[in-house]
C-alpha cells in the first residue's frame, strides 16, 4: 500500500528552491523543468541513479545473506524515500524516538521497529492507542532494565493489542542496553510477566565497538553480537511468535549477517542500516563493507551541496555560502569534489575553503560538496531536490522529497 508522502506547498521558506518555484507542491516539482542552474544556493540534492544503484546492491546482498531490512528511517524522515525501500523488500523501518514512530504510522508504515526504550508514559499510552486503531500494525520497540519495563506495563495493562518489546543488549562501554546477558534475561522474564507486552526478541546496536575496520574492531564488534545470539538462546519465546534478533548493520552489516545470520531459522535477523540509501563521502564510505569485503559493488554517495563563492579575501582562501546550518560538520567537514583544496572550517553560514595551488574559485563560481553523515544532512532540510546526474554540466531536476524533522 502506498505510503501517504507530504506535499507542502514551496514558497519563502523552502531553502534552496527560486521564486519561480512559489506555489508548487512537492509532487509537481518534476514537472517543473528545473535545472540545478534554477535552484538558489546553497542547496542540498540528491541523486536519483545512486539511490536505485545503493537499494539494489544492499537488498540484494540482503536476500543473499537470508537477512532482512528495516531501514533506519531517521536518516532521512521522509516519507517518499522509505516508500523506496519497501518497493525494495524492507521487512518494516526503524526509528528512534515514539514521534518519528508516529510519523511513520501516519504515513502508513506497517512495521515500526522504535530502535529505543521508550519511557515517556504519555508516549507509551499513545501506542497502545495506534495499535488499537489498526489491526494490521505491528510497533515494537526496546527495554534495557527493570525499571522500563514498568514503565511499559503500567500503561499497556489494559491495552487491547500487546507491545512487541525487545531486550536490548548492550555491553561494556556501550550506549544503552542491558550489560550482561544474565541481567537480560532478567529483563525478559520481567516482558513476559507483564500483561499488555509480549517478548519479541533480542536488540542492540554494536557500532560503538567498532569505531574502525581494524581487525581489533571487526573482532570487538563479533563478540558482542555473540552475545545477542546467547540471550536469544536461553529465552522462552511466547506461542506464535517468531523472534526478532536485531542489530546496526550501518557500519558492519557483513559481521551482523555473519554471526546472527545462522538464527534465521527460527527468527528474523533484521539489520537496521539506514546510512546505506544515501551513503557519503565521509565515515560511510570509509567504514561500509560494500565492494570487495561484501562481493559487492560499493555503495555511492547520492547526497551534495551546492555552495557559492562569496568572497575571496586573500589568497588560496575562498568563502562559500554554505555553513553549519546546511551541512553536516559533527564527524567529518565537507569535501570540495569540484576544485582542489580542503574545507578547514565553517561558520553558521560560511565555509572556509583553502585551495590546492594552482586552483581557483572565483567569486560567484558553484562549488560541489562531498558530506559526512546523511543523518545530520538532512535535518538541515526541509524540501531536497532530487537530480538526475550530479556529473552533468547542468542537472535537471526531476523530483523533491519533503523531509518531517
Amino acid at each position: 500500500m502506498p505510503l501517504q508522502n507530504p506535499d507542502p506547498v514551496l514558497g519563502v521558506r523552502t531553502k534552496g528552491f527560486p521564486a519561480r518555484a512559489a506555489g508548487l507542491r512537492v509532487a509537481e516539482v518534476a514537472d517543473a523543468g528545473l535545472r540545478l542552474s534554477d535552484l538558489v544556493t546553497p542547496v542540498l540534492t540528491v541523486h536519483d541513479d545512486a539511490m536505485t544503484h545503493n537499494e539494489e546492491t544492499v537488498f540484494g546482498w540482503a536476500r543473499d545473506q537470508g537477512v532482512l531490512l528495516a531501514p533506519h528511517g531517521k536518516t532521512t524522515m521522509a516519507p517518499a524515500l522509505w516508500q523506496r525501500l519497501l518497493d525494495a523488500g524492507a521487512w518494516g523501518i526503524s526509528v528512534a524516538t515514539p514521534w518519528q514512530a508516529e510519523v511513520a504510522v501516519d504515513a502508513g508504515v506497517p512495521t515500526v521497529l522504535i530502535a529505543n526504550a521508550v519511557t515517556d508514559p504519555a508516549a507509551v499510552r499513545r501506542l497502545a492507542e495506534l495499535l488499537a486503531a489498526d489491526d494490521g500494525l505491528r510497533v515494537l520497540c526496546w527495554a534495557d532494565s527493570l525499571a522500563g519495563v514498568a514503565i511499559l506495563a503500567a500503561e499497556m495493562r489494559d491495552a487491547t493489542r500487546p507491545l512487541d518489546v525487545l531486550v536490548e543488549l548492550g555491553g561494556a562501554h556501550g550506549r544503552t542496553g542491558a550489560r550482561t546477558v544474565d541481567e537480560g534475561e532478567r529483563i525478559a522474564e520481567a516482558i513476559s510477566g507483564a500483561p499488555g507486552l509480549r517478548l519479541a526478541g533480542v536488540a542492540g546496536y554494536e557500532g560503538p565497538f567498532g569505531p574502525d575496520r581494524s581487525d581489533a574492531s571487526v573482532a570487538a564488534v563479533d563478540a558482542y553480537l555473540r552475545t545477542i545470539v546467547e540471550l536469544h538462546a536461553r529465552l522462552d519465546y511466547p506461542e506464535g511468535v517468531r523472534p526478532v534478533l536485531s542489530a546496526g548493520g550501518s557500519s558492519f552489516p557483513d559481521r551482523a549477517a555473519a554471526v546472527l545470520g545462522p538464527q534465521g531459522d527460527d527468527a528474523d535477523v533484521v539489520l537496521r542500516s539506514g546510512a546505506f540509501q544515501i551513503h557519503d563521502d565521509g565515515f560511510y564510505s570509509r567504514m561500509s563493507p560494500f565492494g570487495p569485503l561484501t562481493g559487492t559493488a560499493p555503495l555511492r554517495s547520492a547526497m551534495h551541496v551546492w555552495s557559492r563563492v562569496v568572497s575571496q579575501p586573500e589568497d588560496g582562501l575562498a568563502l562559500l555560502d554554505a555553513g553549519r546550518r546546511d551541512v553536516p560538520f559533527d564527524i567529518d567537514l565537507p569535501v570540495p569534489q569540484s576544485v582542489a583544496g580542503e574545507i578547514t572550517a565553517l561558520n553558521d553560514q560560511h565555509a572556509f575553503l583553502r585551495l590546492a595551488d594552482e586552483a581557483t574559485a572565483d567569486v560567484g563560481d558553484v562549488v560541489r560538496l562531498g558530506l559526512s553523515h546523511p543523518c545530520t544532512a538532512f535535518d538541515k532540510w526541509r524540501v531536497v531536490p532530487v537530480i538526475d546526474d550530479p556529473d552533468a554540466a547542468d542537472p535537471r531536476v526531476i523530483g523533491a522529497v519533503a523531509t518531517c524533522f
